[in-house]
């Protein structure tokens, strides 16, 4: 027989798997609602994004369909991804209040606000991929294309790309939110972050070269944001680390007493 411990350390674990279940449930219900709106204008939405490419093509070129089903499914899936892409804070909300409960309040003070700027870089970097690196990205293909060749991307392959490229700018924007984990966790120090400055300028630039057309203007397009993100994470770091500091001296003379 079980006892009254075993038995109400199984119910607890039902209640929360029962618990992840539903928070699970209304992520996957967020993304199809917001995902069949989507599929209706999918096509628009196809050429909203291949618009920086579509404006950089050469006169008499265009996008073209190498498969038979591409037309199709190739707006298809970017609707899904759009959708997620809308739907995440709410999917990461719903993370959040699953993780939250079990949680001291000092690490949900500092827990909210890394989840929010995370998102919002995410965001920023999608935003700036678009706006500032494709043109630039785009127009460096079309004027290197080799004479007797005429551009014409398969649509599959540019969308491909193109979300590989979003995800990539995404994460690279999350600088700041490292270097603050980074510091909060005890792993690196302030002082040491400020000393590796000449390497991680270094390191940003190894990094948007790889990512980048191989042309200074796109490497520097991606590189200064990422060095000024990283010196906006060293201050985010000293005035988290601050707080943390000033909560624990709170605390220890309550624990004291």
């Amino acid at each position: 027989m079980s006892t009254e411990p075993e038995q109400l350390a199984e119910g607890t674990l039902i209640s929360h798997l029962l618990e992840l279940r539903d928070r699970l449930l209304r992520a996957f219900i967020a993304v199809i609602v917001v995902f069949v709106p989507c599929a209706f204008f999918s096509n628009e939405i196809f050429t909203i994004v291949a618009q920086p490419l579509i404006d950089q093509l050469p006169a008499n070129s265009s996008l073209i369909a190498t498969s038979v089903i591409s037309p199709f499914m190739t707006p298809f899936k970017l609707a899904f991804f759009v959708a997620l892409f809308v739907a995440i804070p709410y999917v990461l909300y719903q993370i959040w209040a699953f993780v939250a409960p079990g949680l001291y309040r000092h690490e949900k003070r500092f827990a909210v606000p890394l989840l929010v700027s995370s998102i919002v870089l995410f965001y920023v970097g999608v935003v700036f991929a678009y706006f500032f690196v494709f043109p630039v990205m785009f127009e460096f293909f079309a004027a290197t294309t080799p004479k007797g060749v005429r551009m014409m991307t398969d649509i599959n392959s540019y969308m491909d790309f193109v979300l590989t490229m979003f995800f990539c700018f995404g994460l690279a924007f999350e600088v700041p939110v490292v270097v603050v984990l980074l510091v909060l966790t005890n792993l690196v120090q302030v002082e040491k972050l400020k000393e590796s400055r000449g390497y991680v300028l270094i390191a940003i630039f190894v990094i948007a070269a790889i990512l980048t057309p191989p042309d200074a203007v796109s490497q520097t397009i991606m590189a200064v944001p990422m060095y000024l993100l990283y010196e906006g994470g060293i201050i985010m770091a000293r005035v988290m680390n601050g707080m943390r500091r000033k909560d624990k001296e709170e605390t220890e003379p309550k624990t004291e007493a």
